[in-house]
């Protein structure tokens, strides 16, 4: 049989490096000498994540269009032009049979110098909006994976595919119990636990409520465990230094993230599409504060689809500093409210979206 020389091209957050580790993943563990080659944005994230889960990377020197307009525009194209050079390169080198974008900087380049030499491409689109790139990819592309319905108002229809969100291989077995994800942080069983993650880089409006609110905090009963980010663990630590309450811990990264979802009874959390994804996997009542930040306002369109299932709270960004920890503590004294959400999330959930985007890449490969 063929051997499969695949292209994957993820970058710039987490939200986009995770699913597309997990469909590689599935991949060799179908056809284990299949040949599969990252590629990101020189000085982001998935430079170090994916090296770290055993898979090679490539790096190219891409940016983010500037909002405004300005010299940093020029530097945007011209980063943009070596990028595209350079991504010719890598494919007439590597020779793959697929090359798949989910997202981030470095999909543009990747799968247009792709697609201009007939090697089909695909992409997954993780949100409920598309965003521009991806929009003007679809034409050239072979398949588009999304993971809600009516796409087809931004895609092709005849090349949409439903399949849901890939989430983290150890999410997707039965979350730890109690006992020993709270053991894990060092809390007690009958604990109430509030989980509050930024996202990978972070959540400024977010960690700065915390700092806000660190009195309420120590007066409360309740145990947070709070994922600042690495872009803010720092600043975070020295603001809390001579008055952190002795029920508060801080963590750069959760490397474990299922003790820390298995532990929790709440969830505070950005609204990016691939945290929504696994969120609906764990099943915890969850409060969402949409970044505001992101292109087409996309997270709250993430959130407003959970909403409208009532199956997450959404909370406006500008509106965190009034009312997140009293809904928080409110929310968790009322376990009918609780269940509700719990049971409602979960049905979103998609178990099989790894295996249905890998079964697309390996399709059009034969």
């Amino acid at each position: 049989m063929q051997q499969k020389r695949i292209i994957i091209s993820a970058g710039g957050t987490g939200g986009h490096i995770f699913p597309a580790l997990a469909v590689a993943g599935e991949i060799k563990d179908a056809f284990p000498d299949s040949e599969i080659l990252f590629v990101g944005a020189l000085g982001k994230m998935e430079m170090e994540k994916v090296p770290a889960s055993g898979f090679k990377i490539v790096g190219l020197p891409v940016m983010g269009f500037p909002r405004k307009p300005g010299i940093k525009w020029v530097k945007f194209f011209r980063m943009l032009l070596q990028s595209n050079k350079k991504a010719k390169q890598i494919i007439k080198n590597f020779k793959p049979n697929i090359a798949v974008g989910f997202g981030g900087f470095a999909s543009g380049p990747v799968l247009r110098a792709a697609a201009r030499k007939g090697i089909p491409t695909v992409i997954q689109e993780q949100n409920s909006y598309a965003g521009i790139t991806n929009k003007l990819l679809s034409k050239k592309v072979k398949r588009i994976c999304v993971a809600y319905e009516n796409m087809e108002r931004f895609f092709p229809a005849d090349k949409l595919v439903l399949t849901g969100n890939p989430v983290r291989k150890n999410l997707l077995d039965k979350l730890p119990g109690i006992k020993d994800s709270r053991s894990f942080f060092n809390l007690k069983s009958e604990d109430q636990v509030v989980l509050i993650i930024g996202g990978s880089l972070g959540a400024r409006s977010i960690n700065n409520d915390v700092i806000n609110n660190l009195e309420k905090i120590r007066e409360s009963d309740i145990k947070i465990i709070w994922q600042t980010g690495a872009f803010y663990f720092d600043e975070m630590v020295q603001k809390t230094t001579e008055n952190k309450p002795q029920n508060l811990q801080l963590h750069k990264f959760l490397m474990q993230m299922d003790m820390a979802y298995g532990a929790t009874d709440v969830i505070i959390s950005r609204a990016g599409a691939g945290t929504i994804s696994e969120l609906c996997f764990v099943g915890k009542p969850v409060i969402l504060v949409p970044s505001p930040n992101v292109a087409e306002d996309h997270q709250t369109k993430n959130a407003k689809a959970l909403v409208e299932k009532n199956a997450a709270i959404l909370i406006k960004d500008q509106d965190i500093n009034e009312i997140l920890f009293d809904k928080t503590f409110r929310l968790l004294e009322d376990q009918e409210k609780l269940i509700e959400l719990s049971a409602n999330i979960k049905k979103l959930a998609k178990p099989k979206a790894t295996k249905m985007i890998a079964d697309e890449i390996l399709a059009l490969i034969q």
